[in-house]
């Protein structure tokens, strides 16, 4: 074969991988992810709608759940253009989960990786209610169903970006929730789309608008430094009014970066020990 002959086959398939890689579809994306980790895929009823999760059973005995909730996906194709799939196309939290060893479940918003048609899943829902009372009212129930079946006892949410703003949320409304983590979580979301110049979001819950959680909820709020997306500033703002609350500032990291690579370390300070979960942390 010819010098250029080899060139044009190199390049057509770099090509064909490239395209293989566009076509991909969220669903197919977060998959592979379940796939490599070994959870087990979900589909869990919630209040009027379907939620796409994934679970990891854990160690047996152990009746902690970690629940994690990821980012908002795309709400918006442009600025002002709404995109008609709004799933993860980077799903950070599932990531996340995959370092978890203990009992784990990835819990999918409504309409994220379309268990839905499209006569359920309005745009508002992703866009100016995504943080909603309905959202936030299928995703309790969805949550609680699983966690009576399964007998768990307890309860930790963490939530990545606005995953960590459901957190707050969902908290208060579900009474086995022993802790509560975000990472880089924009917990005012008044302040936040102030800041960005966004839209108000219309329809949605503020968390920084809510009573404080009990004090028996361990919160622990990780912060990036270098976090432009969602500044120290908008979450140190949100927790002050916590009681209790511990924020955990990490200098050198931004809104994504260096989370995954961290997570094990950062797992072990989320709640404390109990003797049958010690294998999880």
């Amino acid at each position: 074969m010819s010098g250029v002959g080899s060139a044009t086959v190199v390049a057509m398939a770099c090509l064909s991988a490239v395209l293989a890689s566009a076509c991909a579809t969220p669903l197919s994306n977060v998959r592979r992810i379940v796939q490599a980790a070994g959870f087990e895929e979900r589909v869990l009823e919630g209040q009027g709608f379907r939620h796409w999760s994934a679970y990891r059973p854990g160690p047996s005995g152990c009746r902690r759940l970690h629940v994690y909730l990821d980012h908002d996906g795309l709400p918006w194709r442009l600025r002002t253009v709404v995109a008609a799939d709004p799933s993860p196309r980077d799903p950070l939290a599932l990531r996340l989960m995959s370092l978890d060893p203990g009992p784990a479940l990835y819990l999918g918003r409504p309409c994220h990786f379309m268990q839905d048609g499209r006569s359920v899943c309005h745009p508002l829902l992703w866009t100016h209610r995504r943080y909603g009372e309905e959202v936030v009212a299928s995703m309790v129930q969805a949550l609680e169903a699983f966690r009576i079946r399964q007998r768990f006892d307890e309860l930790v949410l963490i939530g990545y970006s606005g995953g960590g703003a459901l957190a707050m949320l969902m908290a208060p409304r579900l009474p086995q929730t022993s802790a509560a983590a975000t990472v880089a979580a924009n917990l005012d979301t008044s302040a936040w789309t102030a800041l960005h110049g966004y839209s108000p979001l219309l329809g949605s819950l503020d968390p920084a608008a809510q009573p404080p959680l009990k004090p028996s909820i361990l919160q622990t709020h990780f912060v990036g430094g270098r976090d432009e997306d969602v500044p120290p500033a908008v979450t140190i703002r949100a927790v002050r009014r916590e009681e209790g609350a511990r924020l955990v500032s990490i200098a050198d990291f931004d809104h994504r970066c260096c989370w995954v690579q961290a997570w094990p370390e950062l797992l072990a300070r989320l709640s404390p020990e109990r003797p049958e979960c010690r294998r999880a942390f």
